[in-house]
């Protein structure tokens, strides 16, 4: 399983409700119901995908998290997850308020647009940085709405959202040893992880 998503599963608890937006070929939404008994839904936007975690034996649905999370009732889930899939959004702002309004808690994670690697190449080369995290020629990328740490305390901040967890992570899974400021973690986290909650 991808490093975001163990680290996303280490924040739920046995036996949560959880939707996993975005969920991919499902390897998230298996771990939780087979490791901690959760009762784990998906919805994916690309059909072979959908397909394929349905075929493993996953409750998921195709949809899009722009236009189909409006469906859900208030508070049907504990816990919403949209990893990777926030900077993919058209519209990130009501993605998030959906996802603390159909759950208690919203678990997200996106590659930081912030790492000083990203920074470098930009100041250096002058065109869209090519990276580990962001590998993919600007023109081929599904990454509409690029974000920064900083970027996304301040929008949580701005909807009154609380952060109640946070981390920095590199791809090879090292935790940042600069959790404490939020500054540091923006200059040198590959990934973020938050863990919200509504006031």
């Amino acid at each position: 399983m991808r490093l975001d998503l163990r680290l996303i599963a280490e924040m739920i608890p046995e036996g949560a409700r959880v939707l996993d937006i975005g969920c991919g070929d499902g390897s998230l939404m298996a771990h939780l119901v087979e490791v901690k008994r959760a009762d784990a839904r998906g919805i994916e936007i690309d059909m072979q995908a959908a397909t394929d975690a349905v075929a493993q034996g996953l409750s998921v649905i195709h949809g899009d998290a722009d236009n189909d999370l409006a469906f859900y009732p208030d508070g049907a889930f504990d816990y919403v997850v949209l990893s990777r899939t926030l900077q993919a959004v058209e519209r990130p702002r009501e993605v998030l308020r959906q996802m603390l309004r159909i759950g208690r808690y919203a678990i997200l994670s996106f590659p930081n647009f912030g790492h000083w690697q990203v920074r470098w190449k930009l100041l250096s080369t002058g065109r869209m940085p090519d990276t580990e995290m962001w590998s993919r020629p600007w023109y081929e990328t599904p990454n509409i709405h690029p974000c920064t740490i900083l970027d996304f305390v301040a929008l949580a901040e701005m909807d009154g959202y609380v952060i109640e967890r946070w981390l920095a992570v590199d791809e090879k899974g090292l935790r940042a040893p600069w959790r404490r400021s939020v500054r540091l973690a923006n200059l040198f986290g590959e990934q973020a992880l938050f863990l919200l909650r509504r006031k």
